[in-house]
């Protein structure tokens, strides 16, 4: 933007130096001084724009930490306060971060509905980065293994458990203990063995899905 204020003075001083355009400036200098003034003003306009923006993203920083510091102290409820006030009134990322923990402070201190709801509320808002949305989903489906049935599961992780889904091994895991809760063994084994099939899946995920055949191979629960 200084560059352009720069170039545009340059063009006027080099136009007023011939005879012709000294009439023109007569003519149209209150114009031109004017289009000069809101270039310099939209300048300035936008240096504070900048400022402000990283100003507020920083004291939305400052205050998502101290909520996490609450919150790692076991003082869940101040934690959900400050939470939901940077929800409402933080900038940058920090509102849907700060949702995104409200979750998982209301799981820990045993509001698994609520939790549910905050982390399905975060999948169904297309504002939010999309693996914002995607982890929250999982983080549902992952609560809803107990609390809910094979079907919400399912509504939450399905379209995660996709190859090439970065998620995909967390949220076929979520489908495999879900359909093993709810007995349905030939469900769960098709799931877990989708896992141990997978070379990508991480070590951890791919050992407990081989747990998992195991035991409903040892039930004679599924062919």
């Amino acid at each position: 933007m200084a560059q352009n204020d720069d170039s545009f003075f340059r063009e006027v001083n080099e136009e007023l130096r011939s005879d012709q355009l000294q009439y023109v400036w007569k003519r149209y200098s209150r114009i031109l001084i004017g289009v000069a003034v809101l270039v310099v003003l939209g300048t300035a306009g936008w240096r504070g724009y900048e400022y402000w923006e990283n100003h507020g993203s920083s004291q939305s920083g400052d205050r998502f930490i101290a909520a996490l510091d609450l919150a790692s102290k076991g003082k869940n409820d101040e934690a959900l306060a400050a939470l939901s006030a940077i929800e409402k009134d933080g900038s940058g990322a920090y509102p849907v971060l700060a949702k995104m923990r409200a979750g998982s402070v209301q799981a820990a201190k045993g509001d698994t509905g609520a939790a549910i709801s905050t982390f399905t509320a975060i999948g169904g808002d297309t504002s939010a980065p999309a693996a914002i949305r995607d982890l929250a989903k999982l983080r549902a489906a992952w609560l809803l293994i107990d609390a809910g049935t094979y079907d919400q599961v399912s509504a939450q992780a399905q379209a995660m458990a996709n190859q090439g889904q970065t998620l995909a091994n967390s949220a076929r895991e979520a489908l495999g203990l879900a359909a093993y809760k709810a007995g349905n063994m030939a469900e769960a084994k098709t799931w877990f063995q989708r896992i141990a099939e997978d070379a990508s899946a991480p070590r951890n995920v791919a050992n407990r899905a081989q747990i998992m055949l195991d035991n409903i191979a040892a039930s004679g629960k599924a062919p």
